[in-house]
């Protein structure tokens, strides 16, 4: 499918416009993805910089981020990457960071030197945001030992401005702290992105420790270090930052927080915080008045499994999955915990739903890594897309586990149930590999969420989304103006023409360590138009817009 832009704007209700995009013709059929990295011009091959003690930090890495850095209206992918092993230091072009600008020809230029974000030291995430309001996507890259905040100047290059904005990532007394994932979230709703960063593993080149027998180390547990608090800056303007981890409550809890996903999980205007612990109770930070936070994972449901025990959690997203206006909570694990599946009641409250939704058996073996939930087929149900593989290369030679696995897809039925349906998805599924972190967004504007994956010591995969099929779809780009630019943290409920109701909302924290489009898309089947789609943004203001009609990016500017 080809995109056409409207040429003068459509007005609809309130401040709004849209450019429309062909929908195809063809009749549903099975979910269909494509690995087009050969021909895209994405070269990026992870590299861990592994040893063979194999450190704990080499298997953890591998964030990904989609974001439109220049504003050309095309979704452009960041990729983090490690460092040679113990200096922690980079070693020529191998282990840069890459950025890699979208042509709009299906092609992809690296433009890593020209913008600026190579980086330095061993990195592992990316969040993606215009934290100053100024309409332009910045980046924050977490790592061991030192994060980094990159100012977008204007889509022309990034200006490394951690120092002056204070976000390095450096704990109490000056302690330096190894981040993995990473949020941006208004928790406090003045209308300026706050950031959240979950920190891992209190590890060093001093304390490191060796696993499994010579020739065939294990990356050893995280039972082995100390865990972490984690971190909340508070943005006050003016590009500038204040730790208010201990103020608000989030500093008081220590764990081994691997990713992070924000959500209104009990529906009162204020952004909560889930956090993702390895072999630890899960966190959800409750926000109470944005002022400060509670931690209740426990009373919530989501700390442990409905057998009373944590997980390996890694990566999370938080989002409503059946249709309840309520956002859920899915995570990937290792293989053996099954991924959990936690379903929001009233106020906040979940159940587990893991094996009501036939997600037990179906991930029991799998150790997956990256993850969202999207509706891939545009029917109106989001899927659930896992990117898969064990933590220790050498786990094949201690029994069953394997180390490179394929990825998944599970489909859903709409009735609460999942199906795992990869084997019908494609060649580009059926790949074992060393998976890790993953984003999401339509890298084509043909109205088809696509996904970019990141792999050890293989090439990336850029996922095209070639499901054939009539069904329809809208995406939302919001634009704040007494909330934050990016609208991030509105909610959206949209009804179709048929009297069907979706709910969704702006976040660009999805998955591990990785951030995906900060558009907000809806497949709507056989629905042509939007009935009615109102938004609440994080101002409080709601808006409604009318009788929408389907195939098509709307641009959403806040009243």
């Amino acid at each position: 499918m080809s995109g056409v832009r409207l040429g003068p704007p459509l007005v609809l209700g309130l401040a709004l416009w849209a450019s429309a995009r062909l929908a195809g013709d063809e009749r549903p059929g099975r979910i269909q993805l494509e690995d087009r990295q050969r021909s895209s011009g994405i070269d990026f091959v992870l590299d861990n910089g592994t040893t063979p003690d194999k450190t704990v930090i080499e298997a953890v890495l591998g964030g990904v981020a989609l974001l439109d850095f220049d504003n050309d209206g095309r979704l452009d992918v960041f990729f983090t990457n490690g460092a040679r092993l113990p200096a922690l230091v980079k070693d020529g072009t191998r282990f840069w960071n890459r950025l890699y600008r979208n042509q709009g020809d299906g092609t992809f230029r690296d433009v890593t030197e020209r913008a600026g974000v190579r980086g330095e030291g061993y990195s592992m995430g990316a969040a993606a945001a215009d934290f100053d309001n100024d309409g332009w996507t910045d980046l924050y890259v977490t790592g061991v030992n030192r994060n980094v905040l990159y100012r977008n100047e204007q889509g022309r290059m990034f200006a490394d401005v951690t120092e002056r904005a204070g976000v390095a990532g450096i704990g109490a007394g000056g302690k330096k702290l190894w981040s993995v994932g990473a949020a941006w979230l208004d928790y406090d709703n003045d209308g300026d992105l706050d950031l959240f960063v979950a920190n891992y593993l209190d590890w060093s080149p001093a304390n490191n420790r060796v696993c499994g027998a010579e020739g065939k180390r294990l990356n050893c547990s995280p039972t082995y270090y100390e865990g972490l608090p984690n971190l909340l800056y508070r943005n006050e303007g003016a590009g500038k930052f204040t730790d208010v981890s201990a103020a608000t409550g989030i500093a008081a809890h220590v764990g081994r927080g691997m990713s992070v996903a924000v959500a209104d999980a009990d529906g009162d205007g204020l952004l909560d915080v889930f956090v993702a612990n390895d072999q630890l109770r899960n966190f959800l930070f409750r926000n109470v008045g944005g002022r400060t936070f509670v931690e209740a994972g426990v009373e919530a449901g989501v700390a442990y499994t409905e057998d009373g025990v944590p997980v390996s959690g890694m990566g999370a997203d938080f989002r409503d999955l059946d249709h309840d206006g309520r956002p859920d909570v899915f995570l990937t694990a290792l293989s053996g915990d099954r991924f959990p599946l936690y379903l929001n009641t009233a106020e906040g409250y979940f159940v587990p739903g893991t094996h009501r939704a036939g997600l037990g058996f179906a991930t029991v073996l799998m150790s997956g890594w990256g993850t969202g939930a999207f509706d891939f087929d545009n029917d109106g149900h989001k899927e659930l897309f896992t990117a898969n593989s064990h933590v220790s290369e050498n786990i094949g030679a201690y029994g069953h586990h394997r180390y490179r696995q394929p990825n998944a897809l599970f489909r859903s039925g709409g009735d609460g149930r999942y199906s795992d349906v990869t084997a019908g998805t494609g060649a580009a599924m059926q790949r074992a590999r060393a998976h890790r972190g993953c984003a999401f967004g339509d890298l084509d504007d043909d109205g088809r969420v696509d996904v970019v994956v990141s792999v050890i010591g293989e090439p990336a995969e850029v996922l095209y989304n070639v499901t054939a099929g009539g069904r329809h779809w809208l995406e939302l780009q919001l634009e704040g103006t007494k909330s934050n630019r990016d609208g991030i943290g509105a909610a959206v409920k949209l009804t179709g023409e048929s009297g069907r109701t979706q709910y969704n909302h702006a976040t660009t924290a999805v998955g591990y360590a990785s951030a995906s489009d900060k558009r907000v898309h809806f497949g709507l089947g056989a629905d042509r138009v939007a009935r009615e789609i109102e938004i609440r943004w994080p101002s409080g203001t709601r808006q409604v817009l009318k009788d929408v009609p389907a195939d098509r990016l709307i641009e959403v500017k806040e009243p």
